[in-house]
Parts: structure tokens; sequence; C-alpha cells
């Protein structure tokens, strides 16, 4: 018994220690392994890797074995005599095609290839898509937390405000309206607090949507620690390297390379083939009497030329139509150029003048606790009346909210910018998590 003392303090003192929270980086590797969006896209990515040895079968030889047994019955008259002639015949074959000049095999072994790299530019798109689906829910979650935090302080705030309303009315020094005033805003935040327990509640489930789990606990951001704002500090560059790498415009290009390489392929309609064509077999034969007449072995070796002369006007059609497919692939190529540079311009914005924001929130901050305790004076010594100070605390719980709202959405427009470059990575996501705590 006194053996397990330890232990059990062990235990007792674990659960007397707070739970852990889970930063960003943590909740970025849940989702990596739970997400269903994310599980689709790798098993995509496993599928459009076979089709480069699915593009290479066509170019290697094929073989093949038959085989085939058949009952004959004969009837042969002459002069009116009629012989009946009944025999089995059995053989077996195995053949052997190695296509020698097959252009539209040529072409879809190149199309099996640029469809490799296009899977593999989906699963970076679909990479990034979890980095920025991730963060956002993140965010949102720690913005719930700071608007419920606020509607709490406020309510504490208005309830100390409240009794001493109340109690400055029964000594006389204070009107009615100060006390009814306090407890319509504090009827107010009592709202706000349950809309705000709402919407946290609403955030973890989402949260959980993407990791499994609803984290009680999630690190928040050290105002210590500062922002870098995006190197280089230029648009242009940035704008100019969204149109060349990011991850929409690397997927339509390579559909724009696929339809131009199905031009040839159709156009390879028109073409001849050659193929060597080599066959062995065997065939017996049992005449009617029963007798099984000798084996025979049979070989060959050949090379067989097919050229298509007229098919109906098929093949000119499928060309035309493949040409007008191409120009639509790099008509979508276009756009996603264009929207490329300007999701990189918005997001560049987003975070210089969310940089510039979280400076002038943080002013704004300090000039409203100053406000706050100057109002307290003031209500103390009676030049200032209470709903002077219900207004200056909700300015300064309201900048709080928006301050921390400031913070997540300028760390959010630096990993969308990140994305519209197409360079976002887990390393950009472990470059936010150092600034939690």
């Amino acid at each position: 018994m006194k053996k397990s003392l330890p232990f059990l303090f062990l235990l007792c003192f674990a659960a007397a220690l707070p739970a852990q929270a889970m930063d960003l980086l943590r909740v970025y590797h849940l989702a990596r392994q739970y997400d269903a969006e994310f599980s689709a896209a790798r098993s995509s990515l496993e599928a459009g890797r076979e089709q480069a040895p699915q593009g290479l079968a066509g170019l290697l030889p094929s073989i093949g074995f038959s085989g085939d047994t058949t009952l004959h019955d004969n009837e042969i008259r002459t002069r009116g005599i009629s012989d009946e002639r009944r025999y089995n015949s059995n053989g077996y074959a195995l053949t052997l095609t190695q296509p020698l000049f097959r252009w539209q095999n040529l072409v879809a072994y190149d199309q099996s290839k640029i469809a490799v790299a296009l899977a593999e530019a989906r699963f970076v798109e679909a990479g990034q898509n979890l980095i920025l689906r991730v963060s956002a829910a993140y965010f949102d979650a720690l913005n719930a937390l700071a608007t419920l935090e606020a509607a709490r302080a406020q309510k504490t705030a208005i309830a100390q405000q409240l009794e001493q309303a109340k109690l400055n009315f029964e000594v006389g020094t204070a009107t009615v309206v100060d006390a009814v005033e306090a407890e319509s805003r504090y009827d107010l935040a009592q709202a706000q607090e349950i809309a705000g327990e709402n919407e946290l509640e609403i955030r973890r489930e989402a949260l959980r949507v993407l990791i499994g789990e609803a984290p009680e606990l999630l690190a928040r951001l050290d105002p210590e620690k500062p922002i870098l704002p995006p190197q280089p500090a230029q648009m242009s560059p940035w704008a100019e390297a969204a149109q060349q790498n990011n991850a929409s415009v690397l997927i339509a290009a390579r559909n724009a390379e696929i339809a131009d390489k199905e031009i040839s392929r159709t156009r390879a309609g028109h073409y001849p083939t050659l193929d060597l064509v080599a066959r062995a077999g065997r065939s017996r034969t049992q005449d009617g009497s029963g007798t099984t007449r000798p084996e025979t072995d049979s070989g060959s070796i050949a090379l067989q030329l097919n050229l298509p002369l007229f098919e109906g006007g098929a093949p000119s059609s499928k060309t035309r139509e493949a040409a007008a497919h191409h120009q639509a692939a790099r008509a979508l190529l276009e756009a996603a150029r264009r929207n490329a540079a300007l999701l990189a311009r918005q997001n560049f914005l987003g975070v210089v003048n969310g940089l510039a924001q979280i400076k002038a929130l943080e002013a704004a901050l300090a000039s409203s606790l100053t406000s706050l305790e100057h109002n307290k004076t003031g209500y103390e010594v009676g030049v200032r009346i209470n709903i002077d100070v219900l207004n200056a605390e909700q300015q300064v719980f309201t900048t709080r909210r928006d301050l921390a709202r400031a913070y997540h959405d300028t760390l959010l427009a630096r990993l969308r910018l990140k994305a519209a470059v197409g360079t976002l990575a887990e390393a950009d996501i472990a470059e936010i998590n150092a600034l939690l705590k």
C-alpha cells in the first residue's frame, strides 16, 4: 500500500496541471492525417502517377495466347452418293505484337508524363489549401475567443459600475439614470456573452472537422513578437512570381500542354501504323475414322502495315475538336495567371495594411486605456457621468478585440500571399507558430 502512494500522488499532481494549449503546427499535423479532402487528394495523386506506366504500355510489346477446338461435320455428295465426315481439330497459338510506328501511342506516352506532373501540381495545391483552411479555422477560433473574452470582461466591468451606480444613488450622489443605464448595458453584455459562447463553439466544431477533435485551449499570438513585413517590399515581384508559380497556374499550364498533345494524337488517325507480329502455334486434326493425324507446328514473323483511307471523317472532326479544347485551355491558363496576380496584389496589401492597422490599433488601445482612467477619475469627482465611463470601457474592449483580429488577419494574409506565389509550405506554418505562446 505504501508503494502505491507516490504513484497516486503523481496522478493527482498530473490531474491538477492545466491542459496544454494546442498550437497551429500541431493542428496542421493532425489535419494532414485526418482531413478527408487532403486524404482524397493523396489518393488522387497515387492514381495520377499510374498514367505513366499506362502510357508506356502503348510502346511495349503485347503477348496473347489463343486456343480452339472445333468439331467438323461435313457431307460430301458425288453422283448421288453421300459421304459424311466428322472429325475434330484442336490448336493453340502464341502471338507477340511489337508496335514499330504508332504515332498516337508516342503522343499518348508524352501526355501520360504530363498527366503525372498535373497530378503532382494538384496535390501541391491541395496541400496549400489545407494550410490555408487550417490557419483560417485556427484564427477564426482565436477571433471568437477574443470576442468572448472581451464580452466577459466588459460584463464584469459593467457589473462593477452598476454596483457603484446603485450605491451612489442610495447615498444621493447620483441619479437613478446612472443605474438604469448601467443595467441596460449589463443586459446587453450578457447577450453578447451568450452570442460569443455560441460562436466559439461553432469555431471549435469547425476545427473538429479538420482534426477530429475540438481543442479546449489554443496557443495565442505573443504581442511581444513582431510580424515582419513581406520581402521583397514591392508588389510587382510578388505579382510576377504568382503568374509563373501559382498552383492554379501550373495546373492550367499542364492542362494546356495535354490539350496541345491531343491535337497531334487525334491527327495521327490519318497516319499509317507498322507492327512486328510474331506467331507460334500447334494444331492437331482427328479424322472421321478416329485416326489422329500428326501434329503440325507453325511459326511466322511478319511486318504488318495498316493505312487508314477513309473513316467517315471522324479523325478530322476529332482534330478540330481537340484544337478547340486547346484554345479553351490556353484561355483558362491566361485567366489563372491574371487571377494569381490579383491574389498576390490583394494579399500583399493585406499584409502591409494589416501591419499599419496593428500599429494604429495599438496606439488606439493605449489612448482608450488612458481615456478610461480619466473618465473613472472624473466620475469619482463628479465631472463625468456614468455613461461616459461605460462608453470608455466599451471602447477599450472593442479595440482589444479589433487588435486581435488585425493580428490574425495579417498573418492569414501573409499565408495567402505565399500561396499566391506557390511557395506556401509547412515552414511558413512553423514560422507563424513561433509567434505563438
